[in-house]
C-alpha cells in the first residue's frame, strides 16, 4: 500500500522550539529566549486562560463546540460589522486556506503567492490537486509589495494571495494596491488578503473591502496578537454571496470548545492586545536602532536582518540561548527574522546577536 504521489510536497518548516533546543544543546530550557515563531511574548489573554481552566471544570470536554462556535462567530461578525454566515471559524489561518482551496480550486487550477512568503499557501494547493506560481519580492527594492508586482505575473490564477503584513519580510500592500489587483484580475479570481499579522499594522483591515468586493476574502488569526497559537483558532471573512459554501466544505466542529470560548474571552480583553501590540512596536523599533545588521521596515510582530550567514548565526546566536530563525527556508539564506520578545528578550536578543555577528565577521 502506498500514497498517492506526494513528492512535490515539501513540509513546513516551523521555528524550532525551547525543549526541543535544550535538549540538543543540552541547555536548561528556562535560560533560552525563543525568538523564532513569531508567538506573543506575554503569552495568552488571561482572561482566555481562565475560561479553558473553568471550561474543562463545567463545560467539560465531552461536548461538541455548537454553542460556543456560534457564540464566537457573532462576536467576531460584530467586531467586524458583517454577518454572522460571512464568519468562517477555522483551526488557525491554515485551515481558512484549506477550506478557501475546498471550495474554489478544481484539480489543475492555480494559486498566485508571493517568494518569498508563507508556504502553505501552495502546501494546500498541492493538497487540493492544484499548482502555484509566484510573484517575487525583491530584496533590493525592500521587499516592497505593489500591485504593478502583481499584476505583471498575473496570469488568470484561481486564487491570488496578498500577505499584509508580509511574512518573513514584515513589508504591506497599501489599501489603494490592493483594491487596484482585485479590480485587476478576471471575474473568477478570488484575491485573499493574509492578516495574520493584521493587529500590529497602523493600516486598516482590507475586511472593509468585503462587502464591496465578491472576490476578496480575509483571513484573521487568534495566534499572535491574541496568544493562542496552541489552541490553534483563526477565521475568514468573506463576501456574503457565496458565504453559504461553508458549511459545504467544512469538517465537523473544526474549531474546538476550549479554543472558541478561549478565544471569544480574548476578544474582550483589550489591555492584553493593546500591550503585545505596544511591546511589539517597541521592539522593532529598538532592533532596527541597535542591531548591527541591515534591517526592513516591519509592520508585524519580528524583524527581517541580513546577517550574510544566516545559518551559521542563527546556530551561534541559539548556542549563546537565543533562538531566531534562520530564513534558508523562505529563500533568504543571508537572513535571519526576530520575533518580538518582551523588553527584557529584546535587549538580550540584540546583545547577543551582535557579539555573534562581530565574532563571525572577524573570522571571515
Amino acid at each position: 500500500m502506498q500514497t498517492r504521489d506526494l513528492s512535490s510536497h515539501s513540509p513546513y518548516v516551523p521555528g524550532r522550539g525551547i525543549e526541543e533546543v535544550a535538549r540538543d544543546l543540552g541547555l536548561d530550557p528556562d535560560e533560552l529566549i525563543k525568538l523564532s515563531s513569531n508567538e506573543n511574548p506575554h503569552g495568552s489573554s488571561p482572561k482566555a486562560s481562565a475560561v479553558v481552566i473553568d471550561a474543562t471544570e463545567t463545560t467539560g470536554l465531552h461536548v461538541y463546540p455548537k454553542a460556543s462556535h456560534t457564540d464566537l462567530t457573532t462576536a467576531i461578525a460584530g467586531r467586524w460589522d458583517v454577518a454572522d454566515e460571512q464568519v468562517w471559524l477555522t483551526p488557525g489561518a491554515d485551515g481558512a486556506i484549506d477550506l478557501l482551496s475546498r471550495a474554489f480550486l478544481e484539480p489543475s487550477d492555480v494559486i498566485l503567492e508571493s517568494d518569498p512568503g508563507f508556504a502553505y499557501y501552495s502546501m494546500s494547493a498541492r493538497y487540493h490537486h492544484g499548482t502555484a506560481r509566484t510573484y517575487d519580492l525583491s530584496k533590493a527594492d525592500g521587499f516592497a509589495q505593489t500591485a504593478e508586482l502583481v499584476l505583471d505575473t498575473y496570469d488568470g490564477e484561481r486564487i491570488v494571495y496578498l500577505t499584509t503584513p508580509h511574512n518573513p519580510t514584515g513589508s504591506e500592500f497599501s489599501r489603494e494596491a490592493i483594491e487596484t489587483v482585485a479590480a485587476g484580475v478576471d471575474e473568477h479570481t478570488l484575491i485573499v488578503i493574509d492578516e495574520a499579522y493584521g493587529e500590529y499594522s497602523e493600516r486598516p483591515s482590507s475586511i472593509e473591502l468585503v462587502d464591496s468586493y465578491e472576490n476578496i476574502a480575509v483571513l484573521r488569526t487568534f495566534s499572535k496578537a491574541y496568544g493562542l497559537a496552541g489552541l490553534r483558532i483563526g477565521y475568514a471573512i468573506v463576501p456574503s454571496a457565496w458565504a453559504d459554501a461553508y458549511a459545504r466544505v467544512n469538517t465537523p466542529f473544526a474549531a474546538n470548545e476550549l479554543a472558541c470560548q478561549a478565544a471569544l474571552a480574548a476578544l474582550e480583553d483589550h489591555a492584553h492586545v493593546d500591550r503585545s501590540i505596544e511591546t511589539a512596536r517597541w521592539a522593532r523599533e529598538y532592533m532596527r536602532e541597535n542591531l548591527d545588521a541591515k534591517t526592513w521596515d516591519s509592520a508585524g510582530n519580528f524583524v527581517l536582518a541580513d546577517v550574510g550567514d544566516a545559518e551559521t548565526v542563527a546556530g551561534r546566536s541559539q548556542e549563546r540561548g537565543v533562538i531566531i530563525r534562520d530564513c534558508t527556508s523562505f529563500g533568504l539564506p543571508e537572513c535571519v527574522r526576530i520575533s518580538c520578545g518582551t523588553e527584557a528578550e529584546t535587549r538580550t536578543a540584540v546583545d547577543t546577536l551582535n557579539k555573534v555577528l562581530s565574532e563571525v565577521s572577524a573570522q571571515s
